[in-house]
């Protein structure tokens, strides 16, 4: 059956979901998204297409009808790599399920897992640990009292939050003291964010502390696979921390109960009626040896290229599944691979975890890198990544992140 796949962004995430598509049928994707960024520009294996006015969602509707009726031949593939067109695609099923083929939950289980306050709320008697949370309303004038520092401050709101430019911004905030969270409220506020905020405990712990977990459930409800990686350093920059930038699928240096966690991870994908990929962000806990659940994106994360090294092609996962109607038995994915955003030489100055970083080094000659694709011969691009690798020893040296 012919087909066309359409990639919302144009992101790491959208550039490495396009190189999915290429390496599994040798065809370009399509890319649409609002700006041009470095990690889409100058590539040969995607067509890409710039619309500035993405975020409304009647012009976001304006432009899925116009590229089905350019491609109206065919079958369109239809991929997300943000939560704003994730939940665009899902409250306008009916108007686009005629052209498109997708894997998305409805709207109201989108908004239960993107709003952090409703999240946390939602589940909390599920079979998954949260932090010990407060919900603040940015309204009030009054500090609550006796909290116990440090914490992490986040927007309940991510969708109005990502949305948003001001200086200072960042994806989420370490709070010391109350002088420190009464200036990072007022920082919100002026950026023009109304909704309520997450104060949230901090769990002790560096990089080598969180997980990613990767998640595909069919169109059926049933969980395919599920990953459970440690990572050994996030990205240290403002808008990047919390993001992975180097992380091993199927290695734990910890005493936390992998195998529980991912049975506890398939049991809540299947009981709130979820479909499509997810990536579920943890930090394992010392105090208690359990993996508490941080955030759970309604979509592929923009590390989740190492499912390729699991033998999982993600937009070949879909395209089965939705056009193909294939059918897989639940497999943990427990193979051990590495991924790196960064160059050798800031794991070997950033990572402090020395059993993690001598695995990391080990297992180099076979590291997987989203970026670098050997099929997408560009000079130009080839020259742009080698300047990004250098640029992550001066973010690495100048982040903030403690």
């Amino acid at each position: 059956m012919d087909f066309e796949v359409l990639i919302l962004g144009t992101d790491a995430n959208a550039y490495y979901m396009a190189r999915c598509t290429f390496e599994a049928y040798n065809k370009k994707a399509y890319l649409i998204g609002p700006s041009r960024l470095a990690f889409t520009k100058y590539s040969n294996i995607l067509n890409i297409k710039y619309e500035k006015d993405m975020w409304i969602e009647t012009h976001f509707l304006k432009i899925l009808d116009d590229f089905a009726r350019e491609h109206k031949d065919k079958k369109i593939i239809l991929i997300s790599t943000n939560e704003t067109y994730t939940e665009f695609i899902s409250k306008n099923k009916e108007k686009i399920a005629a052209c498109y083929v997708f894997n998305f939950p409805d709207i109201k289980v989108i908004k239960s897992l993107t709003n952090k306050e409703e999240f946390y709320k939602t589940y909390k008697n599920s079979p998954l640990i949260f932090p010990k949370t407060i919900y603040y309303n940015i309204s009030n004038k009054n500090i609550i009292a006796n909290i116990e520092y440090p914490v992490i401050l986040k927007p309940a709101n991510v969708v109005m939050y990502n949305h948003l430019e001001f200086v200072g911004k960042k994806k989420i905030y370490k709070i010391d003291n109350e002088m420190d969270l009464k200036n990072t409220i007022n920082l919100f506020k002026e950026s023009g964010y109304s909704d309520k905020l997450i104060i949230q405990e901090f769990i002790p712990g560096g990089d080598d502390a969180l997980f990613d977990s990767v998640v595909y459930v069919n169109k059926k409800g049933k969980v395919e696979f599920i990953t459970m990686a440690q990572i050994g350093l996030q990205e240290h920059t403002n808008n990047m921390v919390g993001n992975a930038a180097v992380l091993i699928n199927g290695f734990n240096t910890t005493k936390g109960d992998v195998n529980l966690q991912v049975k506890n991870i398939k049991k809540f994908m299947e009981s709130i009626d979820y479909y499509g990929f997810a990536e579920i962000d943890m930090k394992y806990d010392i105090r208690d040896n359990t993996f508490k659940v941080l955030e759970i994106n309604a979509r592929q994360g923009r590390c989740s290229y190492y499912l390729a090294g699991l033998g999982k092609n993600l937009v070949k996962t879909i395209v089965d599944d939705c056009l193909y109607d294939v059918q897989n038995k639940f497999e943990y994915l427990d193979k051990e691979v590495l991924l790196s955003f960064v160059p050798k030489g800031i794991i070997k100055k950033y990572i402090n975890n020395k059993k993690y970083k001598e695995k990391v080094l080990k297992m180099w000659k076979k590291v997987i890198k989203p970026m670098d694709c050997k099929k997408d011969k560009n000079l130009k691009r080839f020259l742009l990544l080698r300047k990004r690798w250098c640029h992550y020893y001066i973010e690495y040296k100048n982040g903030d992140w403690r």
